[in-house]
């Protein structure tokens, strides 16, 4: 019996430490995140594998909250090496990140990005402005005779506005968990809600129940969460062309043939509107890269070299070519000097 312990002892502690020393052995870079950064960064590991002595890193699309959640869950070769972000990341996943060992994170702003609400282009273009779209997909929204919240029973886009066609609201979007649902809410929902002075009057007393008005979209159908895969949004609306869809610039530029993208308060979605910021619904996308891992997993430092070229990021940059909006000449030195050194985010 004491044998056949010691047996299992010795065969259990073998069967570790050659797991381990597989883990140990891992020789390329593991990415995870944000769906609309994962075109960017896959152009740039491929570009990576094929112009260096490296292996090509291995990208996949979990969105940018499952990506910090993979990315914060340790520091060791079972972890990713770098998250891919289409917002910056929250104090509370920093914190989580600490309370599980990463606390070296190199934050990498790698450009612009917009967030359409885009059609087929069987349909005719509909132009919305902020205010709509809150009115439209906002579970509360204020009683246009008494100014108190109802819940929001609104079922046509004329209802929302007479202007526009009274095709029924159908909204394919983001889940929660997505980078650009975040955005989407912190650009959108945030500022259409304020147009109405029954929620700035709320503000004043119960700022807490404001902002979760304001936030909150609504569960009944005119909102449809379509997951993190937006092709299968691309593949909605060009089979239902009252329906909208929302998701990154970038993404709507490679499918130009099948949908087009609605003015936001009178500004279309375009490269240059982006750029200059006068599309109002922009935000920085990122990677986050783990300090810890570098010189561990071969290949980090000279995969954020990559990243951070002219080659890549520049204004007629490779990325470029595939929707990312170049960030101005000055800040894009400044953010490669500070990735090169590796510079972290403050505790």
């Amino acid at each position: 019996m004491i044998r056949q312990k010691l047996a299992l002892a010795v065969a259990t502690t073998l069967l570790l430490a050659g797991a381990a020393h597989a883990q140990s052995a891992r020789d390329y870079i593991s990415i995870v995140g944000s769906s609309t950064v994962y075109p960017f960064t896959t152009a740039v590991a491929e570009q990576f594998g094929k112009g260096s002595k490296f292996k090509t890193p291995k990208v996949e699309s979990t969105g940018t909250g499952g990506g910090f959640k993979l990315f914060c869950a340790g520091v060791g070769v079972q972890h990713p090496d770098v998250s891919n972000a289409s917002r910056a990341i929250k104090k509370s996943e920093i914190e989580n990140c600490a309370k599980n060992g990463v606390t070296e994170i190199v934050e990498i702003n790698i450009g612009f990005d917009g967030i359409v609400v885009a059609s087929s282009k069987k349909t005719k273009p509909m132009p919305l402005t902020i205010k709509d779209l809150w009115l439209a997909l906002a579970k509360e929204i204020p009683d246009p005779a008494t100014g108190k919240l109802v819940t929001n029973n609104v079922k046509t886009w004329k209802d929302v506005n007479p202007t526009l066609p009274a095709n029924k609201i159908e909204v394919l979007g983001p889940p929660p968990t997505s980078g650009t649902r975040d955005a989407f809410v912190e650009l959108v929902m945030d500022h259409g809600c304020k147009e109405f002075p029954a929620i700035k009057e709320l503000e004043k007393t119960d700022e807490k129940k404001a902002k979760a008005v304001c936030q909150t979209i609504r569960e009944d159908g005119a909102y449809i969460e379509a997951g993190e895969n937006d092709n299968l949004i691309v593949n909605k609306l060009v089979a239902n062309p009252n329906a909208l869809g929302i998701f990154g610039y970038s993404f709507m530029e490679e499918n130009l043939d099948k949908i087009q993208g609605e003015t936001i308060n009178g500004v279309a979605p375009t490269f240059e509107n982006i750029a200059d910021g006068k599309y109002p619904v922009s935000r920085p996308l990122f990677i986050y890269v783990k300090k810890a891992h570098v010189g561990v997993i071969p290949g980090i430092k000279e995969f954020i070299a990559e990243f951070i070229s002219e080659k890549a990021v520049g204004d007629d940059g490779y990325l470029s070519k595939k929707g990312l909006i170049p960030l101005p000449g000055a800040k894009r030195k400044q953010v490669a000097a500070d990735a090169n050194s590796l510079k972290t985010l403050a505790p």
